[in-house]
């Protein structure tokens, strides 16, 4: 029997507009799901919110809504699963197998054929790694995986979520992500501060496993 129906984890409203058109170009019937517990701050998470659901409207995408979707955004189960590891590749694969586990299990309970992910998308993802984790959860949760390389379109899907308005992030949504997006700044401020400036004293920063941070 062919395969009819996919679920699509949807990481932002963006990067899904190419993946719902291809797939639908094949024939899938698509239902997109918006769980995505990495991004940070909780402002920043509403905003992508927003564009997505924006995003389906146009798009007539049907969406799952996770259930309470207050406790879909949880920051310190997300911190307990993803180490603050200075290895993307450590990092990034623990937050995809936390999303994909959800959306696996989510396909299996609600009989869809297969999901994917609108991450296959992006160019700044680790692809092979999001593929590998997907096909990892697909297993755990007795359900299929369905790779696809979005990435050929990746130029259009730019050029119409700008026609389109829709809010375009500038970082992938992690905390880990977002200080190392800005990392530079904050050396420039700290070189700017004058050295000479008597209302400014230096003190020694004590490490974070000090016997005073542990209490």
């Amino acid at each position: 029997m062919a395969i009819r129906s996919v679920l699509l984890h949807v990481c932002c409203g963006p990067c899904a507009l190419m993946p719902v058109r291809m797939l639908r170009a094949e024939g899938f019937e698509v239902t997109g799901v918006f769980y995505n517990p990495n991004i940070h701050p909780l402002k920043e998470y509403l905003l992508r919110r927003a564009a997505l659901l924006e995003a389906a409207d146009r798009l007539d995408l049907p969406l799952l809504r996770p259930d309470p979707e207050q406790a879909a955004w949880n920051l310190p189960q997300w911190l307990h699963v993803v180490p603050a590891s200075m290895d993307t590749n450590v990092r990034c694969r623990a937050c995809y197998a936390l999303r994909f586990g959800h959306t696996a299990r989510w396909a299996k309970q609600e009989g869809f054929d297969v999901f994917t992910a609108s991450l296959l998308f992006s160019r700044h993802q680790a692809h092979a790694a999001i593929a590998e984790e997907g096909e990892k959860a697909a297993r755990r949760s007795g359900t299929a995986f369905l790779y696809r390389d979005f990435r050929p379109a990746w130029r259009e899907g730019v050029r119409l979520s700008r026609e389109w308005g829709l809010y375009r992030q500038q970082y992938c949504g992690c905390i880990y992500s977002e200080a190392e997006r800005h990392a530079a700044d904050l050396e420039k401020a700290c070189a700017e501060t004058p050295a000479h400036n008597l209302r400014i004293r230096r003190v020694a920063c004590p490490p974070v496993d000090s016997d005073a941070a542990k209490g």
